[in-house]
């Protein structure tokens, strides 16, 4: 027998639409003045114009930043689920006294600020056997250490959600071996907070301007580097990439999320 929901009252409501207007009258704003061609002195702008999005899209700068970001973040993700994936799950389900020293690994990202971690990627990586300062690779490394605290929460608490032990060894009795058992019932369990671990990875890389800056700065120029250096050219254009990127990462993320959708559907059948 099910028990009718209850209504959230008035007040839940009405703060949640006031923090959904805190949150997105900046985006409003910045969007306005996007199309904006005259704004001085009026509350909305005297002509509105498709200039600065025309002239982003023809400038091959931004579309070759936006596909280096774009593989850079993938390689970097795709690489995390790999090594992070695998590790979680067996410190999860085989070596449970170990999660306490994981947990401390795992947080080091945010005890480091982002300059200093830079800094110290540079001299270490910019001499001797390894001198790969400047290049994709440092990037790519530091893109892992940077999403390794989000991968691993969401990971974790996925597993521990849908009890993973029991599931595993309840696969085990009925004759499916570990890497059987791990493919066609813990993955399939766990998707859902695989691909929200993956979403936000991606929008955090996506987003990181201050190790990228310093690490590659001066030899690849990423989405955000681009967006920084135009934005001493004229504020019109810099809200057009701007609302451009956040539309790009809105559609991706959708784009993610459905099919992760049909593969979990494709894997449960």
């Amino acid at each position: 027998m099910q028990t009718p929901s209850k209504k959230a009252g008035w007040a839940p409501r009405t703060l949640m639409s006031l923090l959904m207007i805190y949150l997105l009258l900046p985006l409003l704003a910045t969007m306005i003045y996007a199309f904006a061609k005259e704004w001085q002195a009026t509350l909305l702008p005297e002509s509105w114009t498709l200039e600065w999005f025309g002239e982003m899209f023809q400038d091959a700068r931004f579309l070759d930043a936006l596909w280096k970001s774009l593989y850079l973040c993938a390689i970097s993700i795709v690489l995390s689920l790999a090594v992070m994936l695998p590790a979680v799950f067996i410190i999860t389900v085989y070596l449970p006294r170990m999660e306490s020293f994981m947990k401390g690994i795992v947080v080091l990202p945010y005890a480091v600020p982002g300059v200093v971690a830079a800094v110290g990627l540079i001299r270490a990586y910019s001499s001797g056997p390894m001198n790969i300062s400047g290049t994709a690779y440092i990037l790519i490394g530091a893109y892992f250490v940077i999403v390794l605290p989000y991968m691993y929460q969401g990971i974790r608490n996925s597993l521990l959600t849908v009890s993973a032990p029991e599931l595993l060894n309840a696969a085990e009795m009925l004759g499916a071996g570990r890497i059987k058992a791990f493919v066609t019932v813990i993955l399939p369990n766990i998707w859902p907070g695989v691909v929200t671990s993956t979403l936000l990875s991606f929008s955090v890389l996506f987003g990181e301007f201050v190790m990228t800056n310093m690490l590659v700065g001066g030899h690849i120029q990423t989405i955000q580097v681009y967006l920084s250096r135009r934005m001493n050219e004229s504020g019109h254009l810099a809200s057009a990439i701007a609302i451009s990127y956040f539309l790009f990462i809105l559609a991706l993320s959708m784009v993610l999320m459905k099919l992760g959708k049909q593969v979990n559907r494709g894997i449960s059948e």
